[in-house]
């Protein structure tokens, strides 16, 4: 079982170290993390001793029967007007607003509605550094998610296959077979990308012309469980391959070990990159490698902590992440290879199992 309460416990003991005496959450994200709640208006507002939950008219008999230690209060047509009056009520003074994910016009309302007795203080970043740190309800749930895109993985190469098909047939089809698993959904759209699609990081997939044999695919997946995202990706030959692209897929996949033997707990976020970094630009290929190693994973495909050359953090037991060197060769092929893993005390408990061998499919 979810420990709501506890959740809402910690971020009011990160709420009073903040010198705030409330939090407005804001970010639905954020609200369904604290809650459970799956609705599409909602704003929360928190504090040491204080917690409300506010919604309109059309979610109000489901929260009250859904969410415990919160006060329910149906809010008005404008929900920043009732958390205003909340916060007026309570006698606050600084109340900590989510400015990552605040647009300026409600800022703006905000601001009117809290009147010039309450300082409105930017306050980002205190739910994500919860969610950062899963706990066992949380990796289960991810572990799931992983081992559902495994089972589309292997259905992909010994089944479906490649050769023949269109990028945009694969996709379909694995998000059609994610779905017939019992998938909630996709944790983004699928990336298959074949031949000189697979030298762009993000490349989408094209609706025509068929895979072609003799090349490198590179397929990015995931799928949502229970609200929680798995990201994985390999990079398949559809037959022979050249020197070139068979030199490239072993130094990424030396990179990508190197890298996970390298994640545990206290790390330094950009030392773990630097690992799989160093690795490629030994071989020449530094500038075919522009994105950070990985990225965390939960509630959202992409979340803290970050790995990456302008990170500034460490790992933490109980963070999940991405592990994703790669190497893009402009206008002939791309290689990415991905594990999401779990960081422990002492290395990575790796939830991706497909094999990472260059498989022909």
């Amino acid at each position: 079982m979810t420990d709501w309460a506890g959740r809402a416990e910690r971020l009011g003991e990160l709420v009073a170290e903040g010198g705030l005496d409330l939090l407005l959450v804001t970010n639905l994200l954020n609200v369904r993390y604290l809650t459970g709640f799956r609705g599409t208006n909602a704003a929360i507002l928190i504090g040491p001793g204080r917690r409300a939950f506010v919604t309109d008219f059309r979610y109000i008999e489901r929260a009250e029967r859904e969410i415990a230690d919160y006060d329910i209060v149906r809010g008005r047509d404008d929900l920043l007007e009732t958390v205003a009056g909340l916060a007026r009520e309570w006698d606050a003074r600084r109340v900590g607003f989510e400015d990552w994910h605040m647009t300026v016009r409600a800022h703006g309302k905000l601001t009117q509605h809290l009147g010039d007795a309450v300082e409105p203080d930017p306050a980002s970043g205190l739910v994500e550094r919860l969610r950062a740190v899963k706990d066992e309800d949380e990796l289960a749930t991810i572990r799931d998610a992983a081992a559902l895109a495994d089972e589309v993985y292997r259905w992909l190469a010994a089944e479906h296959g490649l050769a023949g098909h269109t990028e945009r047939e694969v996709a379909l089809a694995m998000e059609l077979r994610a779905k017939e698993l019992g998938a909630e959904g996709l944790s983004f759209p699928p990336i298959i990308a074949a031949a000189d699609n697979g030298a762009l990081p993000h490349a989408e997939p094209r609706p025509a012309p068929p895979i072609p044999r003799d090349t490198l695919v590179v397929v990015d997946f995931g799928v949502v469980d229970a609200s929680y995202c798995s990201d994985c990706t390999r990079t398949f030959a559809t037959g022979s391959i050249d020197e070139e692209s068979a030199e490239c897929y072993e130094l990424v996949r030396r990179a990508q070990a190197a890298a996970l033997a390298a994640v545990r707990s206290g790390a330094e976020e950009r030392a773990v990159d630097a690992v799989a970094r160093d690795l490629i630009a030994g071989a020449g290929r530094v500038e075919q490698f522009g994105h950070g190693l990985g990225h965390g994973v939960g509630l959202d495909i992409h979340e803290a902590p970050r790995l990456a050359p302008s990170a500034d953090g460490a790992l933490e037991t109980g963070n999940v992440v991405t592990v994703e060197p790669g190497v893009y060769v402009p206008g002939r092929f791309g290689v990415r290879i991905e594990d999401l893993v779990v960081v422990g005390p002492s290395g990575p408990e790796v939830l991706t199992s497909f094999p990472k061998e260059l498989t022909t499919v």
